[in-house]
């Protein structure tokens, strides 16, 4: 099992990957359909961005970006190809909903697309349920957003 905690994204295996993840969105959506943070972004206050590391290696990133009204979103979640199938995305989520919970956040949104089912299965058998497409996301065909619950 990985070894998750949260790190500046300004480290150059950090930043490899949230590149491949970066890639590989691109490889499924347009450009004006992409939605990740950029490194600056991750380091804004209210940002925490988790890395899951396999002994050193980085293989998995997520970050929680608290909003408004007890509201976070999740993005960047992103698990190497070489990791995937080894509980390292469920890891992330369940301490990203951890560190969340313990801030006193009550719903957790994201978005995603219709092209990454794997994810949407994900995070359906996580709690998440589909709501109507959020921020700057309404309007967008490529967008699937969801929801859970923290609360309670």
């Amino acid at each position: 099992m990985p070894t998750i905690a949260i790190e500046s994204p300004h480290q150059p295996d950090v930043i490899a990957l949230l590149n491949e993840g970066d890639e590989f969105a691109l490889t499924l959506y347009p450009a004006e359909n992409y939605y990740g943070l950029d490194l600056d972004a991750l380091e804004k206050p209210g940002v925490a961005l988790f890395v899951a590391r396999d002994d050193s290696r980085v293989v998995g990133t997520a970050a929680l970006v608290i909003g408004m009204d007890a509201t976070a979103e999740l993005k960047r979640m992103f698990v190497s190809p070489s990791a995937r199938g080894l509980g390292v995305a469920r890891a992330l989520l369940a301490e990203v909903e951890q560190h969340a919970r313990d801030l006193g956040v009550q719903r957790l949104r994201l978005e995603t697309g219709e092209p990454q089912a794997a994810a949407i299965a994900l995070y359906l058998s996580h709690g998440f349920e589909h709501i109507a497409q959020f921020g700057q996301y309404v309007g967008d065909p490529t967008s699937v957003c969801m929801e859970k619950s923290l609360a309670g």
